[in-house]
């Protein structure tokens, strides 16, 4: 091994599984039906295994009952080959086994990274000299060894969660557990994640299980386990589960985007196999074009982009800054002049590498941060002879100046939503209704009871939930997908002109963000006036946004249509971003003559592709 990374002692007894299960059943309390229901599996040692399924499926009870998080009602536990079913089994097993979070902050336990990496071996009695050797062993396998003496709290998502893998690792596991572990990164730091991770697979040894919603995480690994309602319900290599079909979708999960856009040309006379890589797709698209004497097909251009209309409902943000902790040692610059523009109507998209500012700047869309000159202690600076005066950055939104103290910015919060990143954390009352009644009570104090109750109900029902259900339930009690719901019904409810929105989707399986980006769309067709939405996914920006900024160090390096940003690939790759499945199909068309314009949707593509190869754009 490059790295002595891995549990000394206690040697994997001959011919046993890494990891086993048998029959295992569990319940949450008051639950009537088992979150884990008579699963039985094996991993081999040094073997990758993803795990997928859809929100509330019982993966993530898997993972935390592998580290002894939790106790199985029912059935056999064996981690390298120690049995679970007593305190002194599970003792020993974890010290076998490391868990990555989805949120690194919530495996912060310390100021400084190295104490930070050194909390596990210390809880495990490892002697200080060797805690040394493991931090130092630990960070340079993540890449994070100049790191060591940083805060945590100040550095990138990505950042962050290879700090956790390194924490993980510094116990020394034979088995590393990773739980949508990559959910709220960016491209880059997904991908550095991913990267570290599957090094220490093939040359380290270590038996990794991978807990994901992204398609293309999953087909890296040796073999693909499915749950559905607390079961496995399918298993095999990535292939052979992707090649399935119907029987994902059966387990209320979605195609690979890419196989259903081979599926989708297959059926306008395209000889396409079902692929499950954008490379793949390109080759088939290529061979039936010289097939057919297209080698050298250009599609029709798609009309250039008019720019956004204009209306009583737009953002208006010029040279807008900001910096936290200003005057400290800590200062840092979060914006440095930002000038925006989003017309009244648009579905905005805003995208950037973590800590790039976005969501300091749709902060400031209704005064969560305000503008300096709009505090009322704010006064101006007195300048020496022959000084300028600072700009001072403006805002408007709507009939509302942000600029201005005398701003009605109680209103202006009815006005523009906000629905914050893991917005089930906004869920704090006892009952569904009162936590959605909340903000309509403070916004509106002159409504009567019945009246809020009815609007209540309205909004719950909007988000796609039953009412007669949910209302008298406790938010806490609900599944992810459904406290998102929540969540967002505490806002709407209150029927803001703007909704603006931080990774509305993350975390959620590919059907949950596929129901979300419909609801959004309903409330921005029915009365929303304006929608703008925070995404590290760039298919999901370029499947629903009219239009989108590129935020990188705190400006605005582009705004276009997804059309226009999503061709320039080598630059948004360079801002540490990815582009959408179907821009990366074009990048492969290209390599062999092929130049496809379409609006990167894959209905696009699958239109732009056949009227390349001489059928009609338009099905």
């Amino acid at each position: 091994m490059s790295q002595d990374l891995r549990q000394e002692g206690s040697p994997l007894p001959e011919g046993a599984p890494a990891l086993s299960f048998s029959n295992v059943k569990f319940y949450y309390p008051e639950s009537q039906a088992p979150a884990v229901n008579g699963v039985s599996f094996e991993v081999r040692r040094g073997e990758f295994v993803s795990v997928i399924g859809h929100n509330g499926s019982g993966k993530s009870t898997l993972a935390r009952l592998i580290c002894g998080l939790l106790q199985a009602d029912e059935g056999k536990i064996r981690v390298w080959g120690i049995d679970l079913s007593d305190a002194d089994g599970v003792k020993e097993a974890r010290r076998h086994t490391g868990i990555v979070f989805q949120n690194p902050d919530n495996q912060m336990v310390a100021s400084i990274v190295e104490d930070d990496v050194a909390f596990g071996p210390e809880n495990l009695g490892v002697e200080r000299e060797e805690i040394g050797r493991r931090i130092e062993a630990s960070l340079a396998a993540v890449g994070m060894s100049d790191y060591r003496h940083a805060t945590p709290s100040r550095l990138s998502g990505g950042q962050k969660q290879r700090i956790a893998v390194a924490g993980v690792l510094a116990i020394r596991p034979d088995i590393l557990i990773l739980d949508e572990s990559t959910a709220m990164l960016d491209p880059r730091g997904r991908r550095e994640v991913i990267e570290v991770v599957g090094r220490l697979n093939r040359e380290e040894g270590i038996t990794v299980l991978l807990i994901t919603h992204f398609m293309e995480e999953a087909l890296l690994a040796d073999r693909t386990i499915v749950m559905n309602r607390g079961e496995i319900v399918m298993q095999g290599t990535p292939e052979d589960i992707f090649h399935s079909g119907e029987s994902l979708v059966t387990y209320n999960l979605c195609l690979p985007e890419i196989t259903s856009m081979a599926d989708a040309l297959r059926e306008r006379g395209v000889d396409t196999r079902p692929c499950l890589r954008p490379e793949e797709l390109a080759a088939d698209i290529a061979a039936h074009a010289a097939k057919t004497g297209r080698q050298c097909a250009v599609s029709p251009r798609i009309s250039p982009d008019k720019g956004p209309k204009h209306g009583a409902w737009d953002i208006d943000i010029k040279d807008l800054t900001f910096t936290y902790s200003a005057k400290s040692p800590f200062a840092s610059k979060a914006l440095r002049g930002v000038d925006l523009h989003i017309g009244e109507g648009e579905f905005f998209g805003v995208i950037g590498h973590t800590g790039s500012g976005k969501s300091t700047l749709i902060q400031h869309l209704n005064a969560l941060i305000k503008l300096p000159q709009a505090n009322k202690k704010y006064r101006p600076p007195k300048l020496k002879k022959g000084q300028t005066p600072p700009v001072m950055p403006e805002l408007r939104v709507g009939p509302y100046d942000l600029a201005d103290k005398k701003c009605n910015f109680l209103q202006l919060r009815s006005d523009v939503g906000m629905v914050f990143q893991y917005p089930e954390y906004q869920l704090f009352a006892e009952t569904v209704a009162e936590d959605v009644a909340f903000g309509l009570k403070n916004f509106n104090k002159d409504l009567s009871p019945e009246e809020v109750e009815e609007r209540v109900r309205a909004a719950i029902s909007a988000v796609g939930l039953d009412p007669d259900e949910v209302c008298d339930k406790s938010p806490f009690d609900l599944s992810g997908g459904q406290k998102r719901r929540v969540a967002i019904a505490g806002v709407i409810v209150s029927r803001p002109k703007i909704l603006v929105l931080d990774e509305p989707a993350a975390g959620l399986d590919p059907l949950g963000k596929k129901e979300i980006m419909e609801l959004l769309h309903a409330l921005h067709s029915e009365w929303c006036r304006t929608v703008v939405i925070v995404s590290h996914d760039m298919d999901e920006i370029a499947c629903n946004c009219t239009r989108a900024c590129v935020v990188s160090d705190g400006r605005i390096a582009m705004c276009a249509r997804p059309h226009e940003l999503f061709a320039r690939t080598e630059e948004l790759r360079s801002l540490g971003l990815d582009v959408p499945l179907t821009a990366k199909v074009c990048e492969e068309l290209k390599k062999y003559g092929m130049d496809i314009d379409c609006d990167y949707t894959p209905q696009g593509l699958v239109a732009a592709v056949s009227a390349a190869l001489g059928g009609e754009r338009d099905a």
